[in-house]
């Protein structure tokens, strides 16, 4: 049996408005995300890829698919965590991500581990 993710694998991101990168009056927002990828299962699992869906206030859309994270495909070891950091730019002051990451454990099931919608917004734009 393979991995659940709904149990084994944690996602937790936090988000950070960037005014030194953006420029508003250009249209350009830029946001830091720091991801922590924690395995609490009892199995290995490596990550493969990842997924995302990024919508604009204005409805917007880019999908991101590619390789691993910042250039790795990390290995979670049971109760390992794998923190990354990296950037979205929106054409709003606010806009979604959400996605997931293809995984497989050390028996080669592979699996999905959603990354549950999370809010991309420059400080005091949504009330």
């Amino acid at each position: 049996m393979g991995i659940r993710q709904d149990k084994d694998i944690d996602i937790r991101v936090l988000t950070d408005y960037q005014p030194g990168q953006s420029d508003p009056a250009e249209q350009r927002f830029v946001f830091a995300y720091t991801v922590t990828i924690a395995n609490h299962g009892e199995r290995p699992a490596r990550l493969l890829t990842r997924y995302w869906l990024i919508t604009d206030a204005d409805g917007d859309v880019q999908e991101v698919h590619g390789e691993g994270v910042v250039g790795q495909t990390p290995l979670l070891q049971p109760g390992d965590a794998f923190e990354y950091t990296s950037g979205a730019i929106l054409g709003t002051p606010f806009g979604t991500m959400e996605g997931h990451y293809s995984l497989v454990d050390d028996e080669g099931v592979a699996f999905d581990a959603q990354i549950a919608p999370f809010t991309l917004a420059v400080p005091g734009t949504l009330h």
